[in-house]
């Protein structure tokens, strides 16, 4: 007589570091106070010249297999309270990673690079997008 024995099923759930970095990025960009991730304007711009934005720029994730870390850059408008813009990044994101995810945040660390009113972040941002347009016409000229 044959025994019935029921194969164990292996498995195993993963995710990309960038999968994980792009779900940061798409939550902070609704953090009030923060103007960009990576604190960058010139790579700011970029991504929003382009057809494509890279919500992953100034994030880097460590993935393991339940637990994630997180090193982060950020620009913040003047007058913002960095400690609450910090807490609020570190509720949503934790909420969201063991959400989507069911993994743990463990670590998250927040890197202030710049801190600029809106009307200094827009002035800058249009200046550096007349240089890229004006940098993108000269090379289809030549």
């Amino acid at each position: 007589m044959m025994e019935n024995k029921k194969a164990t099923l292996s498995r195993k759930l993963t995710f990309d570091d960038a999968v994980i970095e792009k779900i940061v990025g798409l939550v902070c960009r609704n953090v009030e106070g923060i103007l960009s991730l990576d604190g960058g304007v010139i790579s700011e711009l970029a991504g929003r010249l382009s057809k494509k934005t890279d919500p992953t720029k100034g994030i880097d994730a460590e993935v393991g297999d339940t637990q994630v870390a997180l090193d982060m850059d950020a620009t913040i408008e003047y007058g913002s309270e960095a400690p609450k813009i910090f807490d609020e990044v570190c509720n949503r994101t934790q909420q969201a990673i063991k959400n989507y995810t069911g993994l743990d945040l463990v670590e998250l660390n927040l890197n202030i690079n710049d801190v600029l009113t809106k009307k200094e972040w827009q002035a800058k941002s249009e200046r550096q997008k007349d240089e890229l347009a004006t940098a993108g016409a000269n090379e289809r000229v030549q």
